[in-house]
């Protein structure tokens, strides 16, 4: 029995109830790799990268234009996922030195590489431009200058998009929101009041002034517009109205200069269920939405349609990836309401998965290595940390025979899980592992002490 999201589609209950993943059971999947361990649905990930490639084609070539999907390496990336991602028609992004040097080591052209960040180092820059990414996107007007300063000392013309933030808030936490304006990404749209030669009268905005900043540098190409809205979003009008927003200013752009950019990238940021009963943002009726909307703006303004790109990061791997625990203490405690709630610790925690704690992520578990007939209680998964807030899964109703030694999973953790891992109590972080056809396949190893110690050099 295949149990639905927030399940890959590889996962089933068998009748014994053990689970198995992508046709290879935990108990083999415990004996072969350890707990904790992140566990990969190949060809779960692989369908979900198809999907959002094929939706977003299909709808932009019925208006017109083409499309661009690229990974977003930030959610989960490894040598072997940048590849996966490839062999399935997409690009990658990358958000620092080193995820480019994971990009490259497997086999990513530099020309299907975007580099993403709001604080760049010149080293970072400059390997940018040696290894010839296809697309830098800069993130304030000071950066301009140093893009445009490594390029010239290169004799190189470097590829550029601006950021820009469209004052369009979605998405979940408001640490995961990026497009309003008080936060540290991108460069706002909205003029300032008071700027221009009238007192009474707007400016440039700051996203203007980047624009024709960079369209004025011979050693800059301006190849489009960026926007960025947030994470985990689930109604995909935002995606519409931020569109709209970047389409306007294109426009404006090539009214003051002549310049009508080619690109525009309307990000990523797609939803996804983490719980049983939620449900993911579809990527076909995103794509038709979107399409429909920038279609009938592009009409209006009387432009042509750019061609466009999108980043889907978490929409794809993060339901393909499940964390594989084994429990240890096991402890019921009395609630102050005469509730009783069962903590069941794991072998690991807030150092394999922060979100719960940084910003009250949800999270559903289930016991997977057997059946059980006892009635659920209510039940707190947590880690072996030295914190109260180590907390895995805030609420979830468990087997009331939980108990020592059993496997326990989490779904929906492929994203951010080990991209966001630490080394907290000097804990080691778990393998990924990825399964496919029966087989486990070990994608990074775990770490070990010798690995922590190597480190040290007191």
């Amino acid at each position: 029995m295949h149990p639905g999201e927030p399940w890959s589609r590889g996962v089933r209950r068998r009748d014994d109830g053990v689970v198995e993943v992508a046709g290879l059971g935990v108990h083999e999947l415990a004996a072969q790799v350890g707990t904790p361990a992140y566990v990969l649905d190949e060809t779960d990930f692989r369908a979900r990268a198809r999907a959002y490639r094929t939706a977003f084609e299909t709808a932009f070539r019925a208006v017109g234009t083409d499309v661009d999907v690229y990974y977003a390496g930030k959610a989960l990336l490894t040598v072997a996922v940048a590849r996966w991602a490839r062999e399935e028609g997409l690009r990658v992004d990358t958000a620092s030195g080193g995820e480019l040097a994971v990009a490259l080591r497997a086999g990513i052209p530099g020309t299907e590489i975007g580099l993403h960040g709001n604080n760049k180092s010149d080293a970072e820059l400059d390997r940018a431009l040696e290894v010839g990414v296809g697309r830098i996107i800069v993130d304030s007007l000071v950066e301009i200058d140093r893009v445009a300063a490594a390029a010239r000392a290169r004799g190189v013309v470097a590829p550029v998009m601006v950021r820009v933030t469209t004052g369009v808030h979605a998405g979940g936490h408001e640490y995961i929101s990026t497009a309003h304006e008080d936060q540290k990404f991108g460069l706002s749209i909205a003029a300032p009041r008071g700027s221009g030669v009238d007192s009474d009268a707007p400016g440039d905005s700051p996203a203007m002034t980047a624009l024709l900043d960079v369209v004025r540098r011979p050693e800059l190409h301006l190849l489009g517009i960026h926007s960025h809205i947030g994470s985990q979003i689930l109604d995909p009008t935002g995606f519409e109205v931020a569109a709209r927003a970047v389409l306007e200013l294109r426009a404006d752009l090539a009214a003051r200069t002549g310049v009508l950019v080619d690109e525009v990238d309307i990000g990523g940021g797609y939803g996804i269920a983490y719980l049983p009963g939620e449900v993911a943002l579809d990527p076909e009726r995103i794509a038709k939405d979107v399409a429909g909307a920038v279609d009938a703006v592009a009409a209006r303004l009387g432009t042509p349609l750019p061609r466009f790109s999108i980043e889907p990061g978490r929409a794809i791997v993060g339901p393909a990836g499940l964390t594989l625990y084994t429990v240890g203490t096991v402890k019921p405690v009395a609630l102050d309401d005469g509730r009783v709630r069962t903590y069941v610790s794991v072998d690991g925690g807030m150092s394999d998965n922060i979100r719960p704690a940084l910003y009250g992520a949800q999270y559903h578990a289930e016991v997977v290595g057997r059946a059980s007939v006892a009635a659920p209680v209510l039940a707190r998964v947590v880690g072996k940390h030295c914190e109260s807030g180590d907390i895995v899964v805030h609420e979830v109703m468990l087997p009331g025979d939980v108990r020592a030694g059993d496997l326990l999973a989490v779904p929906a953790t492929g994203a951010y899980g080990r991209s966001m891992a630490s080394n907290y109590n000097l804990l080691t972080r778990p393998p990924v592992v990825a399964v496919s056809d029966g087989t486990a396949r070990v994608l990074v190893r775990r770490e070990t002490v010798d690995d922590l110690l190597a480190l040290d050099q007191g």
